[in-house]
This record gives structure tokens, C-alpha cells and sequence, in this order.
């Protein structure tokens, strides 16, 4: 075991602080990375203030990791030492149910192990990227293009493939007409990728006060919400509707929007349930779906897609000591778009 500086949970309600965790030692299979940068995720506010449910503490959250491979296990073919690499929101899978057999390891029937709270395979709780190291099985660890700025490439292993994913499932392209619901961590990279494979992409905010922004991304509309009419405007157009936030929507007025066959995906997660009027639904025979992270082939395929058409996230670079601040302004919107920790202050 190795002892290294981290930030981490005390409890639900505490600021975070600085502590030291404990590593495993190298395993035959294992990549030992010394992060760079980690993004902060919504996901890592809910988990820690205990708003998806009771969870260990002291915790160390984090899933939107990149560094540099310093140290591999003697049975390690896919990465050496000194490449730069990234670990996003899980580090293990079964290996052995069908999902996980076709590269779908988010979706692993046993669970998939998280990059934090999760039960890993020695019996310990994870714990994540706010952190100076990590140890990592090497077939969950992915390799980050050179062409990717690096203190901006962290949020692509989350907020990057959790849009890329549906939108590739989907099938945006040409001649599709996708709508992302906010335009924050998730939204902002939804657009990008969106635009970049080709479809017409709206914005729909709250406000219109982000527009510029929405078409420096690529989009070619943007609609507040707050207006009644939009949702007159806009109804029966898009083929796709990625709702990228975590709050409560009125569900039947944004399915609503959809076109013949249109489907509205949630990739942010709200921690009370969104009621859903079957009726809504009929209508165009509709469809209202979820989408998780993508697996870990899937996310690699995304780290090069975004490195081969120069996408990469807006980041805001912070200290160590300015996380429990960041927090504080990713719970009033109040980031353009992603907050991302320089681990060497940690």
C-alpha cells in the first residue's frame, strides 16, 4: 500500500479537506498514474452530500481523471510507462455477463465498480481523482491523444462520453435535428459533439443569457424555456432531445417537441423521480429513455473522435483549496462549464 495526499468528504454536510488515502500496491494487471487533473462533476456534489443515497466517508470523489502512467505490472501490454492516460467513472466490470462481453461494462448485470464508492475487488471502498495517485486495472484505463489539451481533457471521461454515447446511438448526423436541454458541464460538450457529427443542434435554457455560447459550439438555435411560447414554437421538431440536467422538468411539455419517432434521452439525473404521462407518449409513438456512461471501448472511440475534429471542454482551472468554493458555484450555475482541480496542489 502507498499513502498519497487527496481531498476528500468528511460527511454530507462538512467542507471537504485535505487528507491522505491509501493505494494499493501494483498488481501484475495493475497501472499506477499520477494524475495531472480532475474534473468536477454534479455527480460528485450528489454523491458526497449524500443525495444518492448513505455512502462511506471519509470519500474522496472524482471520475474525470488524466496523468502520466508511472509505474505498470509485469503483465501490462496496453500502456508504459510515461503515457498520458485517463480513467473515467468506473475501474472494473464482471468481464463475464453479456453485457459486459460486448463492451457495454456500464451496464455490467453485477454493477459495474465506480471510480468512487464503490465496492472494489479487495473489499475496499473506491476512491477518486482528487487525488495526486491512482491505481488502475490497465484494461480500464484509456489512452488520452496528445492532441487533447491536457488540463482540459479530464472532463471528456465523463461529461464527454455521457453525451457522446446517446448521440452515437442515436444516430445524430445529417439531416437529424437535435435538441440539448441545458447548457452546462454535460450541455455544453453535447452541442460540440452533436455539431461535429454532422446534425442541427437547438439549445433550450432556461434564459437566453448563454447564446452566444450556444452558437460558438456549433449550435444554430437557442430557446428559453421560461417562454411559454417556445414550447409552441418548437413542437413536433427534433428527431432527439438530450436533457442534460439534474433538476425536475415538466417531461410531457419537452416530449412535446419530438417529431415522429423522436426520442428524449436523460443523461442528467435529478434526485426526485420525473413523472411520465403514458399519454405523452402516443403522440408520434415517442419514446423516453436513459442513457449511462459509455463502455470502455466506446470511450475511447470518443477521446478520438474529439481529438481528430479539435473538440474539448471549457475549463476553469482551480487549486485544491478552491473545490469547496467550486462546489458552491456549480450549485448556482455559476461555471462556464467545467471546474477541473491542477493535482499538483493537492
Amino acid at each position: 500500500m502507498r499513502t498519497v495526499n487527496a481531498v476528500a468528504a468528511p460527511s454530507a454536510t462538512e467542507p471537504l479537506i485535505r487528507t491522505t488515502i491509501e493505494r494499493r500496491d501494483v498488481g501484475p494487471k495493475d497501472v499506477l498514474i499520477e494524475i495531472a487533473y480532475a474534473g468536477i462533476c454534479h455527480s460528485d456534489i450528489h454523491t458526497v452530500r449524500g443525495e444518492w443515497g448513505e455512502i462511506q466517508y471519509p470519500q474522496v470523489v472524482g471520475h474525470e481523471i488524466v496523468g502520466v502512467v508511472t509505474e505498470v505490472g509485469d503483465e501490462v501490454s496496453s500502456h508504459a510507462v510515461g503515457d498520458r492516460v485517463g480513467v473515467g467513472c468506473m475501474v472494473n466490470s464482471c468481464r463475464e455477463c453479456e453485457n459486459c462481453k460486448a463492451g457495454l461494462e456500464q451496464y455490467c448485470y453485477e454493477g459495474n465498480i465506480g471510480t468512487y464508492t464503490a465496492v472494489d475487488r479487495d473489499g475496499s471502498i473506491t476512491q477518486g481523482g482528487y487525488s495526486t495517485h491512482i491505481v488502475v486495472d490497465e484494461d480500464f484505463v484509456l489512452r488520452v491523444p496528445e492532441s487533447i489539451p491536457y488540463e482540459a481533457a479530464a472532463p471528456l471521461l465523463c461529461a464527454g462520453i455521457t453525451t457522446y454515447s446517446p448521440l452515437a446511438h442515436w444516430k445524430a448526423g445529417p439531416g437529424k435535428k437535435v435538441a440539448v436541454v441545458g447548457l452546462g458541464g454535460l450541455g455544453h460538450m453535447a452541442v460540440k459533439i452533436a455539431a461535429a457529427m454532422g446534425a442541427e443542434v437547438t439549445v433550450l435554457s432556461q434564459t437566453t443569457a448563454k447564446h452566444a455560447d450556444s452558437e460558438r459550439f456549433g449550435a444554430v438555435a437557442h430557446y428559453a424555456t421560461k417562454e411559454s411560447e417556445t414550447f409552441d414554437t418548437l413542437a413536433n421538431t427534433f428527431d432527439l432531445i438530450i436533457n442534460t440536467v439534474s433538476a425536475k422538468l415538466d417531461l410531457g411539455a419537452y416530449l412535446g417537441l419530438l417529431r415522429l419517432d423522436g426520442v428524449l434521452v436523460s443523461v442528467g439525473a435529478p434526485p426526485e423521480p420525473l413523472p411520465v404521462q403514458v399519454f405523452s407518449l402516443f403522440n408520434n409513438r415517442r419514446s423516453f429513455a436513459g442513457s449511462s456512461i459509455g463502455g470502455i471501448a466506446e470511450t475511447q472511440e470518443m477521446l478520438d473522435f474529439c481529438a481528430e475534429r479539435g473538440i474539448a471542454p471549457e475549463v476553469e482551472l482551480i487549486d485544491a483549496d478552491q473545490v469547496n468554493e467550486a462546489y458552491e458555484r456549480v450549485m448556482s450555475s455559476d461555471v462556464r462549464y467545467r471546474f477541473v482541480i491542477d493535482a499538483s496542489t493537492i
